[in-house]
């Protein structure tokens, strides 16, 4: 059932590799071929496929980069003219940050999207529940958060996604509609199996690094720093860190950011309303 949910929520669409996935194949292609036809050539058809290997690693290693694939590092122009941002979470939900986060929310009337790990999401599927409920977007940030998520194969890729997208799906009733990949990195093999599950891929504008810093006004200043209408921000409702008298970061530096957006007279929106993707649009 939750798989069926999963299935007719999104249509799928064609995948169109990058031409640096294009140049990519091809050059594997033509060193088989220089292998197979001049053997005496193999070190350097071996030295071109390992520098376009190195490459690809550090298109890997570049989260907000569009070499892999389409990439939303902001929202559409017609949502920026709207002066509409859009809030992100990653790693929830957790059960004391997250109702905590939904409050802060609910109190400046922001609404944000919230990129869930099904795991976490099967562990508590009420807070999902009110995730949705409150008219916030719940979104797939893979099954298991896996650190290798971006070297996976194509069938484990699609295992992953597809774990996720069912649960969410059974929880709320809708699958969802944009991915972020685990810490950002995606892997050369993500962007086909995001086209049969109907996904769009996000990372972001600006990100606060609160799951590696405590203090609240630099990690603040992350996210403030040049703000504009038509900004992505990342923070996390899980595995953040603690500020020096032990309350999670990411509650201070929310209701800061919350304030600043009110006054320079910016909305906060989920990803599918400011996209046009859902029905709250």
């Amino acid at each position: 059932m939750k798989q069926a949910l999963a299935a007719k929520a999104n249509a799928s669409y064609p995948w169109r590799p990058t031409a640096a996935l294009l140049l990519s194949m091809l050059l594997h292609g033509a060193a088989v071929v220089t292998v197979v036809m001049q053997p005496a050539l193999w070190p350097w058809a071996l030295g071109a496929v390992a520098g376009n290997h190195l490459l690809l690693t550090a298109a890997v290693l570049w989260p907000r980069g569009r070499v892999l694939g389409p990439n939303l590092l902001r929202l559409p122009a017609a949502a920026a003219a709207r002066n509409e941002v859009s809030l992100t979470f990653d790693d929830g939900p957790d059960p004391e940050i997250t109702p905590r986060v939904l409050d802060l929310l609910d109190r400046y009337q922001a609404k944000a999207s919230f990129f869930c790990v099904g795991e976490e999401a099967e562990a508590c599927p009420h807070i999902v529940r009110e995730i949705a409920r409150r008219g916030h977007s719940v979104e797939n940030h893979s099954h298991r958060h896996p650190h290798a998520f971006a070297f996976y194969g194509p069938w484990r890729l699609k295992r992953e996604l597809q774990a996720a997208q069912a649960v969410i799906a059974g929880i709320t009733g809708r699958a969802p509609q944009f991915f972020r990949a685990p810490a950002g990195f995606r892997g050369p093999l993500l962007d086909p199996v995001l086209a049969r599950l109907g996904l769009r891929y996000v990372s972001w504008t600006r990100r606060g690094y609160d799951t590696v810093d405590g203090d609240v006004e630099r990690v603040l200043a992350r996210l403030t720093r040049g703000l504009a209408a038509g900004n992505v921000l990342l923070l996390h409702d899980r595995a953040c860190q603690r500020t020096a008298g032990g309350e999670p970061v990411v509650l201070a530096v929310l209701t800061a950011l919350l304030r600043r957006l009110a006054a320079a007279g910016l909305n906060s929106v989920s990803l599918p309303a400011a996209c046009g993707r859902g029905p709250e649009a």
